[in-house]
Order: structure tokens, then C-alpha cells, then sequence
């Protein structure tokens, strides 16, 4: 997925279409996730990890395969459905079989932390070598061949997430106690805890949505080729999962309250700064030190979320996240292409960056009143 949200907006800009276009192909990447992260998560608490990762697969490569042969942007919008939807419903299952396998709150944050890894390398390697792919498998560079190329490339990766994962051993199953059965996910946000965190999910979610948005055209209206844009976004990638792998030794000494206040506060301040560069080496600092800070985001979150929500509901909680976060990301992007063909690119940054600090109380009042080490 991370791949095709590098390759398509670049096509839809070499095919004449607007910034306006290209935010609403981005939206697509969501829209799919929003409609099916609940009742994916109410399938994962049923069968587990490998059935939702087979449906997953298979969706990714048809959406990828599709954009092999009709490269048209009607065709690249189902792409990013399929890819967009494939994605959710793997991070779904993979992030509930985590949290059914951790034993106490330490091994939360650490085994979430080691799993969030996985995505941030993936946002290094599918743009990298989907930038390298369209300039350079082509006669030339940015031509129909090196997106198809790109395209085929795509259409592989999801075929290597089934291979790696294919022998698990999962947990057996619970069977659902009969007043469980209709209970309503929207319950979940009777607790004000879930409340609070939801919003600052949100609000470090947005962080990413405008960096993925604006660097393709920031990059396409400074002259960068795709390669150098692939690079900038990679390079976010590389800090993030540099950043994840030590974060499971500074989560024994720092509370996930903690981390996540001092990612709004930072987050807000390199966005005031980002607009204001204009080399691609500029680009490429405020990309790392905006993936170092937003690297501890997604396995603080995750580590909280298990911890404020009874087991048999993990699987809703998941779901309810991820469709609160892609609603976001379906409505943010056209937000951005409108704003930023009307007011200009720095302002999206700075009101994104003035809306991320300013979370920062919420998120240091996810503090818990206890210190509880075995999960419910």
C-alpha cells in the first residue's frame, strides 16, 4: 500500500489530473478501511489470525494487478480501495493476535513496539523502490513502462506477507458467552479513557496523512524526480523503524502518556518549520526527525488501547480505532487538496501542526491512577 500511495498520486500529476484529484485518490486508501475495520475486527475475534491475511492478500494483488493493464486513474481509484481495505484488515488481525499473546503491560508496549517495526520498514521500501521502479525501469524516466513495472512489483508483496506468516501457531479461540452477543461497539466510547485516546490517535494519525499528502507535491512543484521523493519519505520510514527498535528498552522507563505528549508537542513544532525549507536535503532532516517522533506513536497507542479494554472486546476496540483514524484520512486529504490549491501547501502544515500540540493535555491525561501489571 505504501507503494501505490507513492506511484498513483504520481501518475494522476503526469496525467494532468489536480491536486484536488490526488487528494481524492489518497481519501481512497481509507474509505474501504472505515467500512470494513469493525466487522473485520468482530471476524478476527472469530477465526483468528490467517483467514482475515488470506482475504487480505488476495484483494491487495487483484487492486495492484488491475493497475498493471489499465493504468487510467478510474483504475488506480480501485487500487487504492483494495490495497487500502487489504492493509486494514491485515493490521487488524495481526494487532489482535499480538495482544492475545502478551502476558502483562511491559510485554504489551515491548511486543507492540517490535511489531510496529514491520510497517515503518514497509514505509521505506515501497516508496524507495517504487521511485526507483518508475524512473528507471522505463525507456525514461517516469514513463508508462516504469509504473507498470512498479505496478507488478506491488502485485508481489502481498504474496510475500502470506508466505511469512503462513506456519503461525495461534492461540485456540474462545467461544463467544452468550451476553456478549449483543453488545454494540459504539459502547466502547462510554469510557472516557477511550474517548481521550481515539482523539490523540486521530490528531498523531493526521501527522501522517499531511506528511504522505504533501511531500509528492511539494517534491512535484520543487522539480524533485520520484526517486528523490521516494527517498524523502523513505528516509521518514528509516527513522521511524530505527526509533521502534529501541523503543521497546525506553518503554520499561517511560509511560506511554508520557511518549505520546512529547510526540504532539515535537510534531507541532517540525511542522512549523517544514514549509519553510526548500532543499531536498532539508526535506529529508525534517522527514527523519518527524519519523523518530512519530515512530513511538503507534505501539503507545496500542499498548494503552489493550490495557483500557475487556479481552473478549479487543477485536471491536481495534476496529473502531483504525475506522476512526481512516474516516480521518478519507475526508483530510480532500481537505488538504482543496486548502492547498487555495491558501498554498504551508498552511495545511502549520494548522496541522497548531492542532497536534495543542492535543498534548489529552494525552497527558491518559495517565493511569494505578500501575497494573497483569491484563485482565
Amino acid at each position: 500500500m505504501t507503494g501505490m500511495r507513492l506511484a498513483t498520486p504520481l501518475l494522476a500529476l503526469q496525467q494532468g489530473y489536480s491536486t484536488l484529484a490526488v487528494g481524492v485518490l489518497l481519501a481512497l486508501f481509507s474509505v474501504t478501511q472505515v467500512f470494513m475495520a469493525i466487522p473485520a475486527g468482530r471476524f478476527t475475534e472469530r477465526h483468528g489470525l490467517k483467514p482475515p491475511v488470506q482475504i487480505s492478500v488476495v484483494m491487495a494483488c487483484f487492486g495492484a494487478g488491475l493497475a498493471v493493464f489499465w493504468p487510467t486513474f478510474p483504475v488506480l481509484c480501485i487500487a487504492a480501495l483494495t490495497t487500502g481495505g487489504a492493509t486494514g484488515v491485515t493490521v487488524i488481525a495481526l494487532q489482535r493476535h499480538v495482544g492475545r499473546i502478551s502476558a502483562n503491560a511491559n510485554q504489551l508496549k515491548e511486543t507492540f513496539s517490535w511489531l510496529a517495526i514491520g510497517p515503518a520498514i514497509s514505509n521505506f521500501i515501497g516508496p524507495f523502490f517504487a521511485g526507483l521502479m518508475i524512473d528507471y525501469a522505463g525507456a525514461m524516466p517516469g514513463d508508462a513502462d516504469g509504473f507498470r513495472a512498479t505496478f507488478v512489483m506491488l502485485t508481489l508483496f502481498p504474496l510475500f506477507a502470506w508466505f511469512w506468516i503462513r506456519n503461525i501457531q495461534e492461540k485456540p479461540i474462545a467461544p463467544q458467552l452468550p451476553e456478549h452477543a449483543n453488545l454494540r461497539v459504539w459502547d466502547l466510547l462510554h469510557e472516557p479513557m477511550m474517548r481521550r485516546l481515539l482523539l490523540v490517535n486521530w490528531l498523531l494519525a493526521s501527522c501522517w496523512d499531511v506528511h504522505t499528502f504533501v511531500v509528492p507535491v511539494l517534491g512535484h512543484d520543487r522539480g524533485l524526480s520520484a526517486s528523490v521523493v521516494g527517498t524523502i519519505l523513505g528516509s521518514f520510514a528509516v527513522a521511524s523503524a530505527l526509533t521502534r527498535v529501541i523503543l521497546p528498552w525506553v518503554a520499561r522507563h517511560l509511560q506511554e502518556y508520557r511518549l505520546l505528549t512529547g510526540a504532539m508537542i515535537c510534531s507541532g513544532l517540525i511542522f512549523a518549520i517544514y514549509p519553510m525549507v526548500y532543499s531536498a536535503w532539508a526535506m529529508g532532516i525534517c522527514s527523519v526527525c518527524l519519523g523518530v517522533v512519530l515512530g513511538v506513536v503507534q505501539p503507545m497507542v496500542m499498548s494503552t488501547l489493550h490495557q483500557i479494554t475487556p479481552a473478549h472486546r479487543q477485536g471491536e476496540a481495534l476496529g473502531l480505532r483504525i475506522m476512526t483514524v481512516n474516516a480521518s484520512s478519507v475526508v483530510m486529504p480532500l481537505i488538504f487538496g482543496a486548502a492547498g490549491a487555495v491558501v498554498g501547501i504551508s498552511v495545511v502544515f502549520w494548522v496541522v501542526g497548531c492542532a497536534v500540540a495543542s492535543g498534548a493535555p489529552q494525552a497527558w491525561r491518559l495517565r493511569p491512577k494505578g500501575h497494573p501489571t497483569e491484563l485482565p
